[in-house]
């Protein structure tokens, strides 16, 4: 690719599990090159590095750069001292005019702590158009809104055959945003690069199918930086099973994050991976197949042998301090909005 010819004397390298990150080491300092379709973001540790990489790209590519990132694929970016605030809110007001939602009455929680929704064939069908318009909306949106997350994947789930109460509960979301528009991710200049991750699962909640939701975030230091609310590709038998799996999940995604710093040169190891459920730990520090577990799909069970290597570090988390649990099921608001602060989802200083 073009930026390879960046210096014939340096060799820019590209990511060993991200394809789209290139990375030119130049003693002891640092250039980082994301690239998005034809968007391209760069910095570096070096501001002389960062200038000779602009003027490279000036000449070899026909390009146009805008200086500091302030704003980039409908995302914000506030640069201090103390860190850096990542936010929509110019994406979020236009997407609640978009919608005519911008004078509904806020709301403050996305979903009701009561909430269920399933596929209520009885009920009345309402624009299937419009309906998944609102919910890809609403998923772009969730790149720096974890807080909305588990909601929006519940509502996106019936973008197949839309009723009335799911598109009641979609506004219910635009009726949360509309309360906080502002709120985006807070990155501490002063957060180490401590990886951790949090798993959980709520078993058997879709009401159409009985899967259960895996709810995963993974953390640097104090900083989210990954994180996800799934419906499990199979039934789970027991809560045990929807536990195991979740954290397998999120092993899964340590792994690559892992991998993904070894580029910029930092080595993880020991990852610790907080589950509040010790039947889960146990199945995954147990070596023998028992009764319980011999139903688990395989591929799962890479989550013991990391465990097994020393690489996970699986332990045991109480269930008031358990992350991920914003992630599987509607929260009532004094534990909606404690576990929203503590991803880190505030507002700009």
């Amino acid at each position: 690719w073009e930026v390879e010819r960046f210096s014939v004397e340096q060799r820019v390298c590209d990511g060993s599990v991200d394809r789209t990150l290139f990375l030119l080491k130049h003693g002891n300092d640092l250039l980082i090159v994301q690239i998005y379709v034809d968007d391209i973001v760069f910095g570096g540790s070096s501001h002389n590095l960062v200038a000779k990489f602009a003027d490279e790209m000036r000449i070899e590519v026909s390009v146009s750069t805008r200086g500091e990132l302030q704003y980039c694929l409908g995302r914000q970016n506030k640069q201090v001292k103390d860190g850096t605030f990542v936010y929509q809110t110019k994406y979020t007001k236009d997407m609640l005019r978009k919608f005519q939602m911008q004078d509904v009455k806020p709301m403050s929680t996305p979903m009701g702590s009561t909430a269920t929704l399933d596929a209520d064939e009885d009920g009345e069908p309402v624009d299937q158009r419009e309906y998944r318009s609102m919910i890809g909306s609403l998923l772009y949106l969730t790149a720096t809104r974890p807080d909305i997350q588990f909601s929006v994947c519940l509502c996106a789930r019936f973008q197949a055959s839309p009723r009335t109460s799911h598109r009641q509960a979609v506004k219910r979301i635009f009726r949360y945003l509309q309360s906080a528009p502002g709120l985006g991710l807070w990155y501490s200049s002063s957060s180490t690069l401590s990886l951790h991750g949090f798993s959980d699962a709520d078993f058997a909640v879709c009401r159409v199918e009985r899967k259960s939701t895996s709810g995963t975030c993974q953390f640097l230091g104090s900083s989210l930086v990954s994180w996800s609310s799934r419906k499990q590709s199979s039934v789970a038998q027991f809560t045990t099973e929807a536990e195991y799996v979740a954290a397998a999940r999120c092993c899964s995604q340590l792994l690559w994050i892992s991998y993904t710093l070894r580029d910029f040169g930092e080595e993880c190891t020991q990852i610790p991976l907080l589950c509040d459920s010790t039947s889960a730990i146990s199945v995954a520090k147990n070596p023998v197949l028992h009764s319980r577990t011999k139903h688990i799909e395989v591929r799962y069970h890479f989550l013991r042998d990391n465990v097994e290597k020393g690489t996970i570090v699986l332990s045991h988390v109480p269930t008031q301090d358990q992350l991920a649990d914003i992630f599987t099921k509607p929260l009532d608001q004094a534990t909606f909005v404690r576990l929203r602060g503590e991803l880190g989802v505030c507002c700009p200083f």
